[in-house]
């Protein structure tokens, strides 16, 4: 199960890394290999669903998987897995 603590972890190793690309998300799994790991850019987050927890170059949203299907989610409890999404500079 995932926890405030948890994302904020790998929150830091998703900055510490820098770039959000294959390789990244291939060291995240290694360090969390129970979770689930995809990165997008911001803009294609639905506008209405709050990130888990903002970064400075990426927001955090979290994955479900509840009914045998994949869906963003609130409810921490729920997750798991997590999408890094991009924050492009303005």
């Amino acid at each position: 199960m995932l926890s405030v603590a948890t994302l904020q972890q790998i929150a830091d190793a998703a900055t510490s890394i820098g770039t959000l690309n294959d390789a990244a998300l291939e060291s995240l799994k290694k360090n969390w290999p129970d979770l689930r790991f995809t990165f997008c850019n911001d803009d294609d987050m639905p506008a209405r669903l709050p990130p888990a927890l903002q970064g400075g170059k990426f927001n955090v949203y979290l994955v479900g998987g509840g009914e045998h299907c994949l869906s963003l989610t609130q409810d921490i409890e729920q997750a798991i897995g997590v999408v890094l999404a991009q924050v492009d500079e303005e």
